[in-house]
């Protein structure tokens, strides 16, 4: 039963991700619901269905799916401004996903297997990812803040917070390697940040900045490989 899950999962992509030109999206949240790309949009995710499925019968399917469809997006569209459009991104296509789920159940008796989440291996890796993002990012400050360079306002100013975000990607990708048994990829993705980094060390010609930046990635790479291991060990 899970291919057709998989199926309207992947009609749901194809018309969200890549049959809405960004001119459509544009004039729902001009127009909100006077706007006909919105109406024309649900039509797309209801021929879609048909699509992956081959077939007709399914019409109840494709016409549950595109009122729930219709209903999210007229909701978004009604409540979107510019300072929520970011998190009602994500909460529009938590509600599609969740429908999704609620159709595929509906018309299939369809069940998903969510047992792992009492399993202890899973709560341990949660715990693991959990300490490799904001905790290790305070830990870290703590640790380097001594050496922090002084700031010169004329040096290129960066974006904000950017730091501490690319070092949270970097521990979790040094996690998922390492769990995954891929240990080149760490040193893989070391290469590529000493190559993205060595351009503004280069024209910064400053010992002080490149100490620092040194310090910061080896801790970071560091914490996060001995965190890894240690969680590997305990989920085996």
């Amino acid at each position: 039963m899970e291919i057709y899950l998989i199926k309207i999962i992947i009609a749901h992509l194809v018309g969200d991700f890549f049959l809405q030109p960004n001119s459509w999206v544009k004039d729902k949240e001009r127009k909100k619901l006077k706007s006909s790309k919105l109406y024309l949009h649900v039509l797309v995710h209801i021929g879609l269905i048909f699509v992956v499925f081959l077939s007709f019968n399914v019409w109840k399917i494709a016409l549950s799916i595109g009122a729930l469809h219709l209903i999210i997006d007229a909701l978004k569209s009604i409540f979107q401004t510019n300072k929520n459009a970011r998190i009602l991104f994500f909460v529009d296509q938590l509600l599609h996903f969740s429908s999704i789920v609620l159709v595929w159940n509906f018309f299939y008796n369809g069940y998903l297997n969510i047992s792992f989440i009492n399993e202890t291996h899973t709560w341990i890796i949660i715990s693991g990812v959990l300490f490799l993002t904001m905790p290790t990012s305070i830990i870290m400050k703590v640790i380097i803040a001594k050496w922090l360079p002084e700031s010169d306002d004329e040096s290129p100013k960066s974006l904000q917070n950017a730091g501490k975000y690319i070092g949270i990607l970097e521990r979790t990708l040094i996690f998922v390697f390492i769990l995954t048994n891929h240990f080149e990829a760490v040193g893989f993705l070391l290469a590529a940040k000493s190559i993205f980094r060595f351009g503004d060390l280069k024209e910064a010609h400053d010992l002080k900045l490149t100490e620092y930046v040194l310090i910061g990635t080896l801790l970071s790479f560091g914490i996060a490989i001995v965190v890894s291991l240690m969680i590997m060990g305990l989920i085996k």
